[in-house]
């Protein structure tokens, strides 16, 4: 009987994992940062069952260098939701090359060092992201926010799947120092292949709040104004009336594509601005606040008729049924069909 070595199987799963999300089925642009984290989590995966699964050890040379790639990555998948980012070019891109000029002169002059390198890279950028991400879902201003809830989960997600992988790296190399690297094989395999999975599944999940493709990158950049303190409040209620009176006049929450800039934009306000009055005002994120009128919307399109749920979801602005079931339960404590019965209960004439 062939042995496939479980990495080869998670290769696999990944492989499948990449196409799903490379023909998504719409015509917004695509998160390539996050594409390349699939492709390269998937190539990872296939080294790694070649080395402990068919004693090829020459691909050790390359596995190390991929992983000093995937950690940016991450980075660059969550800055292409937050805000538009400059034309890429050396000066941008040098600071992100140094883990992989330090793996290569590591593999080359230094192999001691290696470990140390890799488990450094992987706890930097987690903190990067997480610091990117400390000020909740609303700091992903380009992420279309129906799901920019999922895709800042899947965010920290990603960055404490880095945190692992030092922690599964930290115990590899103390394996090899205390035990002769008694138990490698197994750490490498099930350790570095979670990681990969977890971190490739997190990519996915979050370039699904990926931007809309029609932004205009000038209107985003000039908007802001220099940042409030977080206890100024006395703009907020009029920030807040004026949000509000767009919603409820243009009903803007229908569009699907709806982000925080984008409602920048049409307020006339500092997406910062906007932010902070929800925020302290109401207790929310913005993509909550938005999807609250989305739900109230849906509400009454329930209990007037018998359209179907799936019809009313796309209506009022949201893209997929579990985000839509997720935030109708958080507004109304219950699921749509749920609701509805429970309504027409209470209208239909006592017998």
């Amino acid at each position: 009987m062939i042995f496939v070595p479980l990495p080869f199987v998670v290769t696999i799963l990944l492989a499948l994992l990449f196409a799903g999300v490379a023909r998504a089925g719409d015509e917004r642009p695509q998160n390539y940062p996050f594409l390349a984290l699939i492709a390269l989590a998937a190539t990872q995966s296939l080294l790694v069952g070649l080395r402990f699964g068919y004693g090829v050890e020459w691909v050790g040379f390359l596995s190390p260098l991929l992983a000093s790639v995937m950690a940016p990555m991450v980075l660059f998948g969550a800055l292409h939701l937050v805000g538009p980012q400059p034309l890429m070019n050396f000066r941008t891109l040098a600071p992100h090359c140094i883990p992989f000029v330090l793996v290569m002169v590591s593999l080359i002059v230094w192999p001691v060092a290696l470990d140390v390198i890799i488990i450094s890279t992987f706890v930097i950028y987690a903190i990067l992201i997480l610091r990117l991400l400390w000020s909740g879902a609303d700091a992903l201003r380009l992420a279309a926010l129906d799901g920019a809830g999922a895709a800042h989960r899947a965010l920290v997600f990603a960055a404490c799947a880095l945190m692992f992988s030092a922690i599964v790296d930290t115990s590899i190399t103390l394996d090899i120092a205390l035990t002769g690297a008694r138990h490698l094989p197994l750490l490498v395999s099930v350790g570095n292949v979670a990681t990969l999975l977890l971190l490739a599944i997190a990519g996915a999940a979050a370039s699904r709040g990926r931007t809309p493709g029609d932004i205009d990158h000038n209107a985003v950049n000039t908007s802001p104004t220099p940042d409030r303190p977080e206890t100024e409040t006395t703009d907020d209620p009029e920030v807040l009336a004026t949000v509000e009176t767009l919603m409820k006049q243009t009903r803007i929450y229908r569009d699907v594509d709806l982000n925080l800039d984008r409602l920048a934009r049409r307020a006339v306000i500092p997406s910062r601005q906007i932010s902070g009055a929800i925020n302290r005002m109401t207790g929310k994120n913005v993509s909550q606040y938005v999807n609250d009128f989305r739900i109230a919307e849906a509400c009454d399109h329930l209990r007037a008729g018998t359209r179907p749920v799936t019809e009313i979801m796309f209506e009022v602005g949201f893209q997929t049924k579990s985000n839509f079931n997720r935030e109708f339960r958080r507004v109304t404590g219950q699921a749509p069909l749920e609701w509805r019965k429970s309504q027409a209960a209470v209208l239909s004439p006592t017998k």
